[in-house]
């Protein structure tokens, strides 16, 4: 019914090289489809720093604030792929349909929470002491953003998860270039106008990313449910246990994903404690490695739908494989990525910023040794993702979640103030904490893999 993608999936118990190609067949169009995503913001800001600093400050600001919610509430949602990749390892794909039509209840729950919570983006950033000003237009910038909200949760984010786990991930690299393309389109003509449309400037650049969204969600629920498979999910009333079954994944990993993102934004604050040269060198070496993670979350979803599909199947040698061959691959990956960041620094940041202009040095001189210190960095955040999502593959998540936030908090934010302040570093004393907190999360995730994966019966 499925096919042979996931007949290989599932049976994939041999060699080490078949489990690496596998890894790689899968993971390569969600990567391209994360890519994807990042170009859409790049595309914004490129678009919105054409018509002045203060259009582009709330853009980004606003962007990132939808963005990074959106990333928190899609965790919630990765039950969903890890339950259905379970269901069809162990040949039951008649169950599907019903997680399925849990999922989009719960997503459609989030996305009136999100919704709710957007709408008074405006009002919050004043009170947690926001310029006025920037609070103004971010809020206005969200009142339109806002109606991305269920394009951006039921639509791509549920599609994210599930997509893989029916081995259509194809359907992500088809859909989502497309969608750059439309977004770089209604850019251009919602912020500066055209025949018959009037120029809009800030609200025509969100106006362009609901439109976007919101065509791509739609191209991708089309293709599912005009498959053979996709046809056979009839609407059906969503369960109490497939809920019950869907918060269990789905709330620690959403947890995990907010500890994260939250040492991210405390180390911002951190940073602009130190100046606007920090903070500008801080964003811009945040911009670099997030660009780069963007395979490892991938490899991370490949490893929970192929975990999940082989333990599924009771094929439990096949799962520690897809596991380590995933974790192994992202270390992989960012190590290649460290040399890359270590011997073109300079060059990387020259994308940002112009180092022969005259107020740039001093911000140049700092984004370019954070960046080398985001070569180590890197390592160890791309071995914790893949290793969270194999063990997600397992729906093993409550304990990694609270290993994720004794090390991100615990050992990341405590180092990171340390380091960067009472040590004198400064901001290379914050990158060098988060570097510690990665680490000790990396080794305590990889270990809690191999232990539970070897007791399965490896």
């Amino acid at each position: 019914m499925l096919s042979a993608d996931l007949d290989r999936t599932a049976a994939a118990a041999g060699s080490a090289a078949s489990h690496f190609r596998e890894t790689v067949r899968i993971t390569t169009p969600i990567a391209l489809a994360l890519l994807s995503e990042i170009g859409m913001g790049l595309i914004t800001t490129l678009m919105l720093g054409g018509i002045g600093d203060r259009s582009l400050a709330a853009g980004a600001f606003a962007t990132n604030i939808f963005i990074t919610a959106l990333l928190i509430l899609q965790g919630a949602l990765s039950g969903v792929g890890v339950l259905a990749a379970d269901r069809l390892g162990a040949g039951r794909p008649e169950e599907v349909s019903g997680l399925y039509w849990s999922g989009v209840l719960l997503a459609a729950c989030l996305a009136a929470l999100l919704f709710a919570a957007l709408s008074l983006g405006g009002p919050v950033l004043r009170a947690l002491g926001q310029p006025a000003a920037l609070a103004d237009d971010v809020g206005r910038y969200l009142q339109v953003l806002r109606w991305a909200v269920p394009a951006g949760v039921v639509g791509i984010g549920m599609m994210r998860q599930l997509l893989p786990a029916l081995g259509l991930q194809r359907v992500l690299l088809w859909v989502m270039p497309f969608g750059v393309v439309i977004h770089a389109g209604l850019n251009r003509l919602f912020i500066h106008g055209g025949p018959g449309v009037p120029a809009m400037g800030l609200a025509g650049s969100a106006l362009a990313s609901v439109v976007s969204l919101s065509c791509v969600a739609a191209a991708m629920l089309c293709i599912l449910h005009g498959r053979r498979f996709g046809r056979q999910m009839r609407p059906a009333w969503p369960r109490v246990g497939h809920l019950r079954r869907l918060a269990a994944i789905g709330v620690p990993a959403t947890g995990m994903v907010a500890v994260e993102a939250g040492l991210f934004i405390a180390a911002c604050v951190l940073a602009g404690r130190l100046g606007p040269t920090a903070l500008a060198g801080h964003m811009i070496a945040l911009s670099v490695v997030g660009v780069s993670f963007m395979v490892p979350l991938a490899l991370s979803q490949t490893a929970n739908v192929r975990v999940a599909t082989a333990l599924g199947a009771g094929n439990r040698a096949a799962a520690r494989r897809a596991g380590l061959c995933a974790i192994a691959l992202a270390a992989a990956y960012m190590a290649a990525c460290a040399l890359l960041l270590g011997l073109g620094a300079r060059q990387i940041v020259g994308l940002y910023l112009g180092p022969a202009m005259p107020g740039n040095a001093a911000t140049f001189a700092l984004a370019v040794a954070l960046v080398r210190v985001a070569a180590v960095f890197q390592v160890a955040d791309g071995t914790q993702v893949a290793a969270a999502g194999a063990l997600r593959g397992m729906q093993d998540v409550r304990v990694p979640m609270v290993l994720a936030a004794c090390g991100y908090w615990g050992v990341g934010f405590t180092a990171s103030w340390l380091l960067g302040f009472r040590a004198g570093l400064g901001a290379a004393g914050i990158w060098w904490g988060l570097c510690a907190g990665l680490a000790m999360v990396a080794a305590a995730l990889v270990t809690r893999f191999l232990t539970l994966s070897k007791s399965q019966g490896s």
